[in-house]
């Protein structure tokens, strides 16, 4: 069985509390991407276990950490599922705000479920993807939703960017979860972002905020040069997602 995990964008990202948990409730849209997908080949395998084999190599020093056998693995606790071999192919950039590895998460807990036959509905596996991480229940379905608490809490959402084009730029960096939290200072959303977006595009740049904008681009000056370069060449939207390091930009298609 072959699969292709997409990435997401954030348009807007508000991060409203801090939790007693330790972790922040926010506000944000994912909205599902096309670009780089990454490549998921899933089979029985020959021998009694099941292995992870990731290209590059270089991006996984131990396989049981990767997400991808930790969905497995999630599953082979509760349910009789075959020994596999999984086999990760990456596309999408890593530490990039795209939920490229929550993506991959997902679409192996969704493949194991067929493979297995273990008829699993989609609130169930939402249920399993939220032990993997808070944006792994998005990628079950896979459609556009306005988000809060840590991202677990969806409401679906009408968003069609389908006659744009959704440009991302990568710069040679990455930048940690920890570190992108380190200079955030939690507040109430100024907006409703599920009526800002209702409002033409051109005009989300003066609405429409990522709050880790401000503190990234003073530590990372390259993020706010690739922004306004972006803009310059005709963007109407330009965002950093997520946590960066990733920025995307929405354009009119001609």
């Amino acid at each position: 069985m072959i699969a292709h995990p997409n990435p997401k964008i954030n348009i807007g990202l508000y991060i409203t509390e801090k939790r007693p948990d330790g972790f922040h409730n926010l506000e944000t849209i994912f909205y599902p991407i096309e670009n780089k997908k990454d490549k998921i080949e899933i089979e029985l395998a020959k021998d009694a276990k099941t292995t992870l084999l990731v290209n590059p190599d270089n991006l996984t020093a131990n396989p049981e950490e990767n997400l991808c056998m930790k969905a497995y693995r999630l599953l082979e606790k509760e349910y009789k599922v075959p020994f596999l071999t999984i086999t990760l192919h990456k596309e999408i950039p890593t530490v990039a705000g795209l939920g490229g590895g929550s993506s991959d998460a997902a679409f192996v807990l969704k493949m194991v479920n067929e493979i297995a036959g273990l008829n699993l509905h989609n609130n169930e596996l939402k249920n399993h993807a939220m032990k993997l991480g808070s944006d792994v229940p998005f990628f079950i379905e896979n459609q556009p939703v306005f988000a809060t608490g840590r991202g677990e809490i969806m409401e679906p959402i009408s968003l069609d960017l389908n006659h744009k084009t959704i440009t991302i730029v990568k710069p040679p960096f990455s930048i940690s979860t920890a570190e992108a939290y380190r200079n955030i200072i939690p507040k109430k959303s100024p907006i409703d972002l599920r009526e800002a977006i209702r409002q033409p595009i051109e005009t989300w740049k003066k609405i429409i905020v990522n709050d880790f904008e401000e503190p990234l681009f003073k530590l990372y000056p390259e993020l706010a040069r690739i922004k306004q370069e972006l803009y310059g060449s005709g963007a109407e939207y330009v965002s950093l997602s997520g946590s960066g390091s990733a920025i995307y930009a929405i354009t009119s298609v001609e």
